[in-house]
């Protein structure tokens, strides 16, 4: 058995004060009041002083970092993208696809799928991670399709000649090379044929996630009620929120059966619309995502995404004047979330955790408490990560 402890820990539901975090076998098996329990003779307790022990972050939608595209064929591209992940407090991920050449996505497709089963080979919280291979990286949890089935008015930087209309059968190809590993998706509800496809996708247990729209805001409540339940990077690449024509932003900002989630980069969002957001969704179906692409942790320059290159200056990514994707980085996005919107540090965490964890059923992750998987991330009091842990076992730094 491991013990842990710090000044303070957030689950993030609660905060409870000069803790005991207790782990074996990759579990949180309870967590307790250090100064009123008696540890077992043999086990000593790591102690993390004055710092904060958080639920390790979930990116469910991120494209690369390192100078890799998770796209990419190249055996070392996922190993070094999940080493950056595990430096800025991410313990598991959602490799995200972008609109590319049919064969081109079927193909990343088979090749996520094979590093999501290796995650799932041993037991319910893939502890594949244990295996040398895997040390000190993020675990991927199930693949995000994010395209081709997008508006072509909203496309953003996805290739227009690479658009499909959302159709039953070239979903069952997607799903089919995925072995069934695709957990999130993201479409444009207004395209023929979309409805009936949130339907068929919501009935497999995927998080169908509206997004690239030019939605209206009945076609948008359809989705909802077809089973779509999340928006992707809302206020980018949508409709523009208009006092008469609310569209697909103010389904999203008022229906309380869907989350969403943002970009809190500073430069997708004004801080006073990040604000906007979080006070609409509350903290409860705040999500934060990185939308990073392969720039991600490396100096400015031209990378690619997907099939096409991209520019990255100052921190912003761009093709063609557009922006294409981030090189935000997940605790930075936490904090600030925190700033911007002013919530305090639990509600910015349970936005990179428990909410994220929640939306893609990622069950026992996310959070910090009897059962859960002991993936962890340790904080300072500003929210600058120190340390990375997944299932018990420390990531290098």
């Amino acid at each position: 058995m491991l013990a842990f402890t710090a000044a303070r820990l957030l689950t993030p539901i609660q905060t409870i004060g000069h803790p005991l975090l207790l782990v074996d076998q990759g579990h949180v098996v309870e967590i307790v009041d250090y100064a009123h329990h008696e540890l077992p003779a043999g086990i000593s307790v790591t102690d993390f002083g004055d710092s904060v022990i958080v639920p390790g972050y979930l990116d469910v939608h991120i494209h690369g970092s390192s100078g890799y595209d998770v796209m990419d064929d190249d055996p070392e591209a996922l190993p070094a993208i999940e080493r950056l992940l595990t430096r800025h407090g991410v313990t598991g991920y959602f490799p995200t696809t972008v609109t590319a050449p049919l064969d081109d996505i079927l193909r990343s497709l088979e090749r996520l799928a094979d590093a999501v089963e290796k995650c799932e080979q041993n037991s319910e919280v893939a502890r594949d991670h244990k295996k040398p291979d895997r040390a000190g990286r993020a675990l991927p949890l199930g693949i995000h399709l994010e395209g081709p089935f997008l508006s072509h008015v909203c496309r953003g930087v996805h290739p227009a000649d690479k658009l499909l209309p959302p159709r039953l059968e070239t979903f069952e190809r997607f799903w089919q090379a995925s072995r069934g590993r695709i957990r999130m998706m993201t479409l444009a509800p207004e395209l023929d044929g979309a409805i009936e496809l949130i339907s068929a996708a919501a009935a497999r247990g995927i998080c169908v996630s509206v997004g690239h729209s030019d939605a209206d805001f009945s076609v948008t409540e359809r989705a909802i009620a077809a089973g779509a339940r999340h928006a992707t990077h809302a206020f980018n690449a949508m409709r523009p929120l208009q006092h008469r024509n609310p569209g697909i932003l103010g389904a999203v900002l008022t229906d309380a059966r869907i989350t969403g989630d943002i970009i809190a980069d500073n430069i997708h969002l004004d801080p006073s619309i990040i604000k906007l957001f979080a006070r609409a969704k509350g903290p409860e179906q705040t999500v934060l995502i990185t939308d990073a692409i392969a720039a991600t942790g490396m100096p400015d320059g031209r990378y690619h995404l997907g099939s096409f290159e991209v520019d990255v200056k100052d921190g912003k990514v761009t093709r063609d004047g557009k922006l294409a994707g981030s090189v935000l980085t997940m605790d930075r996005a936490v904090r600030n979330l925190a700033r911007f919107a002013e919530w305090d540090l639990a509600q910015a965490v349970a936005a990179a955790s428990r909410n994220p964890a929640r939306v893609a059923r990622c069950t026992y992750k996310g959070v910090l408490n009897a059962g859960a998987d002991a993936d962890f991330t340790v904080l300072d009091a500003q929210g600058n990560v120190l340390r990375t842990f997944i299932a018990g076992v420390e990531c290098p730094a």
